[in-house]
């Protein structure tokens, strides 16, 4: 019996630091806040969207500009192909489907490269963003004596007390006025 008591004044001695330190922790005080309205309202954002719809624009003429033809030169060749009834193609006609395969297969990479320029600059836009973002989470959290910041996406309900989007909003239009919209090139790596 003595040796069962040790024991568990033992073990109630190895647990009491651990509970001292789960009580050390602060209450937690939640900032809530709305980033898609951060991402809409934001005044550099705004013309940043706007540039990027322009840039998916020229890319849909672009590619009307090269598939229309295409597809009209298909169509010829394929009524062309139709009239042999199963016969073999001339030279000329060979020559035709060769030289369209050609013109398609460029349309297609130069449409290709465009589409990747879009999407590295809509990532390099995102980053610019998110690289001011996150010391302005900061800086709100501890001017707003918070010590959680939760994306009201990730919330079930929230009180207006708790809202620090227009804090955030306001300190991203001060510290990204403008937002460049196309990526730098990239490096190709050096072979060796």
């Amino acid at each position: 019996m003595r040796t069962l008591l040790v024991s568990a004044a033992v073990a109630a001695a190895a647990l009491a630091p651990s509970v001292a330190t789960a009580q050390a922790l602060p209450a937690a005080v939640v900032a809530v806040v709305d980033l898609d309205r951060v991402s809409a309202e934001c005044n550099a954002c705004k013309t940043a969207q706007a540039a990027l719809r322009g840039q998916v624009q020229a890319y849909q003429t672009r590619e009307k500009t090269l598939t229309g033809p295409l597809q009209t030169e298909q169509q010829s060749i394929q009524t062309a192909v139709d009239a042999l009834k199963g016969k073999e193609p001339d030279a000329a006609l060979q020559a035709r489907a060769k030289a369209w395969e050609t013109k398609r297969q460029q349309a297609a990479q130069e449409l290709a490269g465009q589409q990747q320029q879009i999407q590295r600059n809509q990532q390099y836009i995102q980053k610019q963003i998110q690289d001011k973002l996150n010391p302005i989470y900061q800086q709100v959290m501890q001017r707003r004596g918070a010590n959680v910041l939760v994306e009201v996406g990730a919330t079930l309900a929230t009180s207006q007390s708790v809202e620090v989007t227009n804090d955030v909003l306001a300190a991203l239009n001060a510290a990204l006025p403008t937002i460049a919209t196309q990526a730098p090139a990239q490096q190709t790596p050096q072979g060796r």
